[in-house]
């Protein structure tokens, strides 16, 4: 291929008007991206337009999509290594194009190699400023809202970065409709007390105020993902919450056993199938103590949870958490949500909600949050 002999190399830390996007440690020397949907966004003229990525993983590659002017132009598997990847060539030299690369895949805490940098770009244009949007979006969850199944066929059923996407989202559909910036915190299989199958440490409040606290190893926290986030730096306009479908497997699903100590951990059924009092308490408190904790550091948010798209098993304990914390401190700024329930015609890939499944959620979710932001 001819190199294009007029491209010029720029760190990214001397792009003026270069927009971050998702949870970071601010550095750009290089930029680490941690969560889904996490990227950076330019406004760029020239016909040409490169990333320099470093890329490493031992089990899960990291995905990436690329939106010019706002539409997805391309998706991508970043196999490990160092190297350029061309986000356009070829295109109008004196037009201005919003480029935006998007990181499909969630953080991967199961394999402590995965890593995402991009360290430079190089074109042979200029670099405009990139449009402000007047709301800014937290989104936390599981599976969901990391995009599990959302793209790829139902019949689909690997486990593996192929089948997530943080574009056919429900929370980026949701933040484009409302003009809004959005970080996602989510992870598959977590919840608010346990996970699926029981495991206590698989929950997502206890590493809320850290960067990228979930994952794990020594590259990790050199990467600065243990570091604590700097909440003051971008405050949400609304904290939308998408758990509890995992607290509620965790009740029809077996015993969590640690190894190292022998402990075991079960939220159990009574013999007629309904929760026993004591455990569905357990997720009731939990949920309640991760509002107070979202309060602290979000101040000024409305807090939505936001629940229902693999059904509501786990609704009425929502709702009790939720009424609970609001009595007790009197904040007015935290409400309930449904989501559409998925159906057969909505499915995705891994028995997960489809795209068509998010753009349903992502439709009911923009009125109501839209009606939010009106109010003030």
């Amino acid at each position: 291929m001819m190199e294009h002999t007029q491209l010029k190399v720029h760190a990214l830390s001397d792009i003026d008007h270069l927009k971050v996007h998702g949870r970071t440690t601010g550095t750009l020397s290089p930029l680490t991206l941690f969560w889904t949907g996490s990227g950076i966004e330019l406004n760029a003229t020239g016909s040409e337009l490169w990333i320099e990525v470093e890329v490493d993983y031992n089990h899960y590659e990291p995905w990436i999509s690329i939106l010019i002017n706002g539409v997805p132009v391309s998706r991508q598997m970043l196999t490990a290594g160092r190297y350029w990847v061309c986000l356009f060539r070829g295109m109008n030299e004196s037009a201005s194009k919003n480029v935006r690369v998007v990181k499909d895949v969630q953080a991967m805490g199961a394999d402590p190699d995965c890593s995402m940098q991009i360290h430079a770009v190089k074109s042979n244009g200029e670099f405009m400023p990139a449009p402000n949007r007047p709301y800014k979006l937290e989104f936390i969850g599981d599976s969901i809202t990391s995009g599990e199944g959302a793209i790829g066929a139902k019949a689909e059923s690997d486990w593996i970065p192929m089948w997530f996407s943080a574009i056919n989202n429900y929370s980026t559909i949701t933040a484009e409709a409302l003009n809004a910036e959005y970080r996602i915190v989510s992870q598959s299989g977590w919840g608010v007390l346990s996970s699926w199958d029981n495991n206590p440490r698989a929950n997502i409040p206890d590493y809320y105020e850290q960067v990228c606290g979930l994952l794990t190893g020594a590259k990790n926290e050199a990467l600065g993902a243990f570091e604590k986030n700097n909440f003051a730096a971008w405050q949400p306009d609304v904290v939308v919450v998408n758990l509890g479908t995992n607290d509620g497997g965790a009740f029809h699903s077996p015993e969590w056993r640690d190894d190292s100590t022998g402990k075991t951990f079960k939220q159990r059924l009574n013999e007629d199938g309904s929760y026993k009092e004591e455990d569905i308490g357990a997720f009731e408190s939990a949920a309640e103590q991760f509002l107070i904790k979202l309060r602290k550091y979000n101040n000024h948010a409305h807090i939505v949870w936001a629940y229902g798209m693999l059904g509501i098993p786990m609704m009425p304990a929502i709702c009790r958490a939720v009424d609970s914390y609001a009595k007790k401190t009197g904040d007015r700024k935290v409400s309930v949500f449904q989501l559409p329930i998925m159906t057969d015609e909505t499915v995705g890939a891994r028995n997960h909600p489809g795209q068509l499944a998010h753009q349903h959620a992502a439709l009911a979710l923009t009125g109501y949050i839209k009606a939010i932001l009106s109010e003030g």
